[in-house]
């Protein structure tokens, strides 16, 4: 009976150490089947993207230069 309880304390034991580690593993599977997921919805929006836009490849968003010229137009505006 003693052989049994320790057995039984030591498959315990075992399990109590290994538990914090396997639940570890599953958890990055899942973030990295997650990040896969998100990877594959950019990618196919990448492409709807590049189907729809008729124009130049290039982003519509202004750059710094420009907006420090409006800046500048707008004072000399006001000051005028």
């Amino acid at each position: 009976m003693e052989a049994l309880i320790g057995m039984s304390l030591t498959f315990g034991l075992l399990v109590l150490m290994v538990l914090p580690s396997v639940i570890g593993i599953v958890r990055d599977r899942r973030i990295d089947r997650q990040l896969r997921e998100a990877r594959e919805n950019v990618r196919e929006n990448v492409r709807e993207g590049e189907e729809t836009q008729k124009s130049s490849s290039r982003s519509t968003v202004p750059s710094t230069a420009t907006w420090y010229a409006e800046g500048r137009r707008s004072k000399k505006l006001v000051s005028s």
